[in-house]
């Protein structure tokens, strides 16, 4: 699988849940790369089951900062693009195989999910740096195809 949006963006977006522009982020690692079903169905960061544990990890995650582009006319589009801290762990022993990036309000059952960002595999560290790179920016379309 690849990197993808939750189905539940559209909703955040349209309810004002989220505003990339002004909102505090954060991004969870986990074991296990989320079903179809998942990502349709999962809209809150309470619903995610797979959240690593592991040394120099504290649940919840660590924090991400968000950037939103110009409007992209053209594709009908606005990129927002991710950056986490480098290394995102120090000290670490944990293994995932992506993140989860969501809005944090500090209470799980409100934090509004935003995207799965896909590692291609499992990347982990024994007592190390834990390094993590968003460098696909999130697409929010006005005219998907």
């Amino acid at each position: 699988m690849s990197s993808r949006n939750f189905t539940a963006l559209a909703d955040h977006l349209a309810r004002a849940r989220i505003d990339f522009g002004s909102d505090s982020f954060k991004a969870v690692l986990v074991s296990a790369v989320p079903s179809e079903a998942n990502l349709d169905a999962w809209d809150f960061r309470n619903d995610v089951t797979s959240e690593i544990s592991g040394t120099g990890y504290t649940a919840g995650g660590f924090a991400v900062t968000a950037a939103v582009s110009a409007v992209d006319a053209a594709n009908d589009k606005v990129d927002v693009t991710f950056t986490t801290p480098n290394p995102a762990l120090t000290g670490a022993t944990v293994s995932a195989v992506g993140c989860i990036i969501y809005k944090d309000t500090g209470v799980a059952a409100n934090d509004p999910l935003v995207c799965f960002v896909d590692f291609n595999g499992t990347v982990a560290s024994t007592n190390g740096n834990y390094v993590v790179t968003l460098s696909t920016p999130l697409a929010v379309k006005a005219n998907p195809a």
